[in-house]
């Protein structure tokens, strides 16, 4: 029963459009009425009617660690007795930034803003005002944040709700935007070719997430690089969901590709508002103050934003999970795409780091069009499943699931249970 969620959400349309938030927490995809949450503990998520869950979206990526983790408890705790804002620079801005540069092999300098929408705008505009140019490229079914110019043929709930150019954005405001398709090489070389001394950034999710988890090729990546450097174009790589999740190193590490500037969020603030934007020392000087790009944000760098990072980070650092996160994830793929398979239903999966997707498609996904053909009413069933069997899934065939530190063997054996008796009955 889910009663009070349905009391709460019932309120919430008479108070919020839609009753959310954010549109990625509407069931528009799946049906029925959103869960309410409670608390979350661990890698598990109690709901407002008392129903518990195995959490499989953890905030859309940030709960690397699990929801509560007592180290960053103990930091906000510790932070929150000294103020919540003071609009002056702390100590905790530099050690952020600090382990952002550590980890980070293309980052020399970095600011810090309050979500990767933020960051992905300001990069943006940084790269303009760096190059002189206007153009940018992006890609189909990557999402970067509600930005103007980038909110086209965009992923996440925009792909979801099958509106992917916004109403509100200006023909003029796209004009500027080139978008192509995922993973093809040729297509930008052939840009390139035509609008080269043009092109001020390409942008780009080197392992995507909001058309479900799509892993970019070496040798996209590479031509992408390649290209970049040779026209003079300020290549930016999005890993506000694949920093910190793929590699301490984020996909740039992982794949041995560098960026000029790089925009990061969600596990950098352990649970709380926080992106950032950094690269070469050479792009970011040419920022406010110490160059003419203006950016600026009161809550930037906020106390508690940063202290919840700072303790993120320095336990990945410390312990470096990721191998058991790979393994983790590669289990709970091997166990859905078996299960499926066993009972005859059509399905891929795809998995990078703690990142994963398993899209009902006979086909492999690689780029938007092949991801647009899941059988996204069968997604649809297999949520609301395995929702009433305690496990809680994205709400979108298009939507990456994340891992924590904390999911047990025990949970992805009884998640791979709670799918094999759907698809028994789903044939």
């Amino acid at each position: 029963m889910r009663s009070n969620s349905q009391q709460i959400i019932e309120q919430a349309n008479r108070l919020i459009p839609g009753g959310v938030n954010s549109p990625a927490r509407a069931f528009g995809a799946v049906g029925g009425t959103a869960i309410v949450m409670a608390r979350g503990e661990g890698a598990m998520l109690l709901d407002v009617d008392g129903n518990r869950y195995i959490d499989y979206v953890l905030s859309w990526g940030p709960m690397i660690l699990g929801h509560s983790h007592p180290a960053v408890v103990e930091a906000l705790q510790k932070a929150v007795l000294d103020g919540t804002s003071f609009g002056t620079p702390t100590r905790n801005e530099n050690r952020l930034a600090e382990l952002l540069i550590d980890a980070l092999p293309s980052v020399e300098m970095v600011r810090l803003v309050n979500s990767g929408t933020e960051a992905t705008m300001s990069a943006i505009r940084l790269a303009r005002g760096y190059t002189g140019r206007n153009r940018i490229i992006k890609f189909a079914g990557n999402y970067h944040g509600h930005v103007d110019s980038l909110l086209v043929a965009a992923g996440s709930a925009a792909a979801t709700l099958s509106v992917p150019n916004s109403p509100g954005v200006t023909p003029g405001t796209a004009a500027d935007t080139i978008v192509l398709p995922y993973n093809d090489p040729l297509a930008v070389a052939e840009t390139f070719d035509q609008f080269g001394g043009e092109l001020a950034a390409v942008i780009v999710e080197p392992v995507a997430g909001n058309m479900g988890c799509v892993i970019g090729t070496s040798g996209f990546l590479q031509t992408l690089r390649r290209e970049t450097e040779k026209h003079g174009t300020v290549l930016i790589f999005d890993e506000v969901m694949s920093g910190f999740r793929v590699g301490y190193g984020g996909a740039q590490q992982r794949f041995g590709v560098m960026p000029d500037l790089t925009t990061l969020g969600k596990v950098i603030g352990g649970g709380l508002p926080v992106g950032a934007y950094g690269g070469k020392a050479e792009i970011m000087r040419h920022v406010l103050p110490v160059g003419k790009v203006f950016q600026a944000g009161t809550l930037s760098g906020n106390p508690l934003a940063t202290a919840a990072g700072i303790a993120t980070l320095e336990v990945l650092r410390e312990t470096q999970p990721y191998a058991q996160l790979e393994q983790t994830t590669n289990r709970l793929a091997a166990g859905l795409l078996e299960a499926a398979k066993k009972h005859g239903i059509p399905a891929n999966t795809a998995c990078c780091g703690s990142m994963m997707t398993l899209f009902f498609n006979s086909q492999p996904v690689v780029d938007w069009n092949t991801a647009a053909t899941c059988d996204t009413k069968r997604f649809a069933r297999y949520f609301w499943a395995m929702a009433n069997a305690g496990i809680y899934m994205p709400c979108s065939q298009f939507e990456a699931l994340f891992l924590s530190i904390v999911h047990t063997d025990a949970m992805i054996e009884k998640t791979i249970a709670a799918a094999e008796r759907f698809f028994a009955g789903d044939v």
